[in-house]
Parts: C-alpha cells; sequence; structure tokens
C-alpha cells in the first residue's frame, strides 16, 4: 500500500532574490556565462571560503575534470580516494585514463583513512583526493604532508562542504585545488552547478584557459591580448549567468541558511543522544578544531537489516530517509576501471548500516517532531 510522502528527504528552495536576479540577468542582456552575476559569485567564493581564485562551472562534476586536466592526469596514473563517494570522484580521472585506487574510511568521520594512504602508493600515483563527507573535514594536514613527500597533487572533493572549516581553512582551499556542489541536494543551491577553487599559483593561469574551452578569451577581456585564440585543452565548462544568477541570492544568504541547518542537525543530535547510550546507534562525531556546516544528518544502526527495517518504517509513515552510496570498489565500474587496496571493511560495514534523515533549508518544527518522534518509536516498539 503507498503511503502518501509527507516529509522528503530534501526539498529544493528559494530564500532571498533569487528570481529578481534572473529577471536581471536577462535585462541585462547577457544570459552566457562570465558575466557579472559569475564575477559575483567568484569574488564571493575567494573571499569566504579563503581561496585564491574560484571559477564556476556547471557541475562539480565538470570541477573535477578540470582538475585531471589541470593536473596533466594521463592513462596509466593513478589517484588515490576513497571509495565511499559519489561517482563523479572516480569517473572524473578515469575518462582521462587514470586508475582510481580506493583507500578505507575511518570509522569516526567516514572520510579517507590517512593512515592507509602508504599503502596504496605507487610509482604511478599522481593525487590523492580527500573527500569531506557529511562536510566534515577529513585529516587534511596528514595527508598534505603525504603529497609534499611524494610530490603529489591534492584535489579536495568539497561537493558537501562549503563553509566547513577545519582549523579555520575553509574546506576546498586547503589542497592544490578544491571543488564544489551546488546541486539542489546541497546546502546552497543553483539546481545544477560547482566551482573550482584554485589554490596553488602555478594553475590559475592555465584553470582559466581550459575553463574558457582552451582559449585566452579572459584575457581578451581584460585587455591584456589584443585578440584571443585557441591555446590549450579545453571544454565548455562555464555555467549561464542565470545558473550564477540564482546561484548569487543564495550565496548572499548562506549565514542564514548555514545556521538553520545546523540547528536542524543538532535538533536531532540532541533528540537521538538516549538511543546511542543505549547502543541503538551511533551519532555523528566531530573535532572542536572544526566547524561542519550542517549538511548531512546520519546514523549508523546496529545491522544492515536493521538499518533496511528502519528506512521501510519512516517510510510507513510518510517519511523518505535514505541510505548513502554503495561502495565504488564493489561496483562493476569500480572493479573494471579501478583497485582497492586492503579489506575496506569499514567502508562495507558502514555503507551497510548508515541512514540518512530529513534535512532542508524549509524543513518546521513540526515536521522535524515528526521524524524524531517516529525514530524514536520504532526503536521503542522493536
Amino acid at each position: 500500500m503507498n503511503v502518501p510522502l509527507k516529509t522528503p528527504f530534501n526539498k529544493p528552495f528559494l530564500v532571498g532574490k533569487e528570481l529578481a536576479y534572473i529577471e536581471q540577468a536577462v535585462k541585462n542582456g547577457r544570459l552566457s556565462g562570465n558575466g557579472p552575476y559569475t564575477r559575483s559569485c567568484h569574488s564571493w567564493l575567494e573571499k569566504n571560503v579563503g581561496t585564491q581564485k574560484a571559477l564556476l562551472t556547471h557541475s562539480c562534476t565538470a570541477a573535477l575534470e578540470m582538475a585531471a586536466l589541470l593536473c596533466d592526469i594521463q592513462p596509466g596514473d593513478e589517484v588515490i580516494m576513497p571509495s565511499y563517494t559519489f561517482v563523479s570522484t572516480a569517473n572524473a580521472f578515469v575518462i582521462r585514463g587514470a586508475k582510481p585506487v580506493f583507500v578505507d574510511i575511518r570509522e569516526d568521520t567516514l572520510n579517507l583513512d590517512e593512515r592507509k594512504i602508504g599503502e596504496a602508493l605507487s610509482a604511478n600515483t599522481k593525487m590523492i583526493v580527500p573527500v569531506h563527507y557529511a562536510g566534515y573535514p577529513c585529516e587534511m594536514d596528514s595527508i598534505l604532508d603525504i603529497a609534499e613527500k611524494n610530490g603529489l597533487f591534492v584535489v579536495e572533493d568539497a561537493a558537501q562542504a562549503l563553509l566547513s572549516t577545519d582549523k579555520d581553512r575553509g574546506l576546498g582551499s586547503i589542497g592544490h585545488l578544491g571543488c564544489l556542489s551546488f546541486h539542489e541536494t546541497k546546502n546552497i543551491i543553483s539546481g545544477e552547478g560547482g566551482a573550482l577553487l584554485i589554490n596553488d599559483p602555478k594553475l590559475m593561469e592555465r584553470a582559466e584557459i581550459i575553463w574558457e574551452k582552451g582559449t585566452n578569451r579572459s584575457k581578451f577581456y581584460r585587455g591584456e591580448v589584443d585578440k584571443y585564440t585557441w591555446v590549450d585543452v579545453g571544454s565548455s565548462y562555464l555555467p549561464s549567468e542565470l545558473t550564477a544568477a540564482f546561484l548569487f541570492a543564495q550565496l548572499e544568504q548562506s549565514e542564514r541558511i548555514t545556521k538553520k541547518r545546523i540547528e536542524l542537525f543538532d535538533r536531532y543530535f540532541e533528540a537521538f543522544g538516549g538511543l546511542q547510550e543505549q547502543g541503538h546507534v551511533i551519532l555523528p562525531r566531530f573535532d572542536k578544531a572544526s566547524v561542519h556546516n550542517g549538511h548531512i544528518f546520519y546514523m549508523l544502526l546496529e545491522t544492515g537489516e536493521k538499518r533496511d527495517a528502519l528506512l521501510n518504517y519512516l517510510k510507513s509513515k510518510g517519511i523518505l530517509a535514505v541510505f548513502h552510496y554503495v561502495p565504488l570498489h564493489s561496483s562493476p565500474a569500480g572493479q573494471k576501471w579501478g583497485r582497492a587496496v586492503g579489506d575496506m571493511k569499514n567502508t562495507d560495514n558502514i555503507s551497510s548500516r548508515l541512514v540518512r534523515l530529513p534535512l532542508f533549508y524549509e524543513m518546521s518544527p513540526p515536521e522535524q517532531d515528526n521524524v524524531i518522534a517516529m525514530v524514536l518509536s520504532f526503536f521503542a516498539n522493536p
């Protein structure tokens, strides 16, 4: 029997001047990329994330693909990454002929286990891609140290991590490059969208060329050359001004959006503390030196069977809670193009037990109270 959905897992939203800015972009007569709203987004990201240069892209996938081009990833190169991530983290490098090398995750943060990177290194290793799961930072200092000793690039997959910090450093601003997402499932949205953050000055000029289809058109617009031409590889990575206009309106309200999401996160955390004490669930664990952005509220249940039972129970009550990634190392494409290092026991175990609860900007207190009540009732009546 189908039960009407009362509470979705996610809900796209308007929070400020999105529609007004889109209308203004049309009136400006400039709908293609790299117009006034695009440049406003770049400035905002550079200031608020702490990157030296930001370039909007049409997705985080595109930003990762740009990173592969910028770092000159070639067939046979190896890229170390967690298996517990979205397919784009691997695909961006596979299409350049590289091999993803999957490393297990930590039990506490669900991030790439930096202690296992050493055994994944080979003569072909070119890059490490730490993924900041749920907006919580990887152990970046250790990862940077490994990269420096071995001459490797570090590209942060910060798709979920806008405005999260690690020791006062914005996630995405720490490695050589960082990649953000503004997909409608993220905290700050533009429907589809992303950004490449360039933190290494040596990569800045070429990043702009790759972004502009392999041309030096940006230099032409700034009056630095008298004409523009094809000078390097590249592609059409720019989003339209309509996308940038929507995004800039959201960025202007980012503090408000993040504050609301953290409040929702904290209410869940407080409500389920008793379940953790009773051994029914494990809640997220955080380091005081870091600030997360309230992107995901997850719980780890005792078994996969218990996780599935909770998801089905909530669905029967009109609440959409979901699991997350199917590990890449055990997927058909992962087995074809990648290789795993070690037994991947944390990845396999955690992926089978994880539940994500609804959390979105317009979630009302009564909606959240109902989710909390239904979760508690599930454990009260096993």
